[in-house]
């Protein structure tokens, strides 16, 4: 359900980490609707492992919404084994990505690789920028000084991202060299804006927080490795971002810095959004999705959700 007491008129509305291999989270995906004929979706990553299941509940949300922005999460890119059974589940890295981009275009749903849509309704103009960047284990445990201490601590703790034996980088070396290669793309294609819409605020999007603060509360610290580059430090004021969307931490609040929201927009899986509505006192799926423009973010949920989080150790 969109949010209540928001102006009237077309809203830009985002969501992440659906998860829809859950029985329960597929029917929250199912019931999110529009407000507005002209309300824009962002789906900022974490749809499904699944290329058929991600594409399946990209599809039933295009035919609801005016507009449908995806960015990839980690969880798109996996590539199991026991998935390889339907067309482009047994690609790995860059071709995984391709292929759900390819599919994506098919039905209608905007992704990192096609033009930047410029946002003209109520809160706007912005331009809404879908990225794809991921991490390159720079989000350093406190006492490391190196990605290789860093790593070596999480192991030590036994908080090790399940990405470490389901993402694949190919065909680049390794995943911060993945992770590098898609900053200094991303970066052009932003720079590039300072021409195309001289002044115009813009809207970020990417699965993983693009600053460390919404890291801050993770209950198992060193998991911010596989959160996020400080290469993307000072996006929000190079870029001119009025607001930032993100996901994956499934810690569903908004961090302000230097004056910009940062929207994560998670539903998480359904151990977490059931221990999430004990908090809050009401089914948290109806918060969601979390109105972006106009700016309505005073009073939605800010709750430190990750100290009592039930997520076993590495699963986002």
């Amino acid at each position: 359900m969109p949010d209540l007491g928001v102006p009237a008129g077309p809203r830009l509305l985002a969501v992440a980490d659906l998860h829809v291999r859950y029985p329960e989270n597929l029917a929250i995906a199912e019931s999110i609707v529009p407000g507005h004929p002209g309300d824009w979706l962002i789906v900022a990553g974490d749809v499904d492992e699944r290329v058929a299941g991600t594409l399946g509940a990209l599809e039933t949300l295009r035919a609801k919404f005016s507009r449908v922005l995806w960015v990839p999460g980690n969880h798109e890119l996996w590539t199991r084994a026991k998935n390889a059974d339907g067309p482009g589940e047994e690609l790995r890295g860059v071709a995984r990505y391709d292929e759900l981009v390819r599919r994506c275009r098919e039905i209608g749903v905007l992704t990192p690789e096609d033009p930047y849509p410029l946002w003209t309704g109520p809160g706007g103009p912005a331009v809404v920028a879908p990225l794809f960047v991921p991490y390159d284990y720079s989000f350093l445990p406190a006492g490391t000084t190196t990605p290789e201490d860093g790593l070596a601590a999480a192991y030590a703790a036994g908080v090790v991202c399940t990405d470490e034996h389901l993402l694949y980088p190919d065909p680049y070396p390794s995943r911060a060299a993945w992770c590098a290669a898609r900053v200094a793309e991303t970066t052009t294609r932003l720079d590039a804006l300072d021409d195309e819409h001289p002044g115009v605020p813009t809207v970020l999007v990417n699965h993983w927080p693009l600053v460390r603060d919404p890291c801050d509360v993770l209950r198992h610290p060193e998991f911010a490795l596989w959160c996020g580059t400080t290469a993307t430090a000072d996006w929000h004021r190079r870029y001119r971002a009025q607001v930032v969307v993100h996901g994956h931490l499934h810690i569903p609040r908004t961090v302000t810095v230097d004056g910009v929201p940062f929207v994560e927009a998670s539903l998480g899986y359904p151990r977490e959004w059931r221990h999430h509505s004990e908090r809050i006192g009401r089914h948290f799926p109806d918060v969601l999705p979390r109105t972006v423009l106009p700016g309505s973010y005073e009073g939605k949920p800010n709750h430190d959700y990750a100290r009592g989080s039930s997520t076993p150790r590495g699963e986002r």
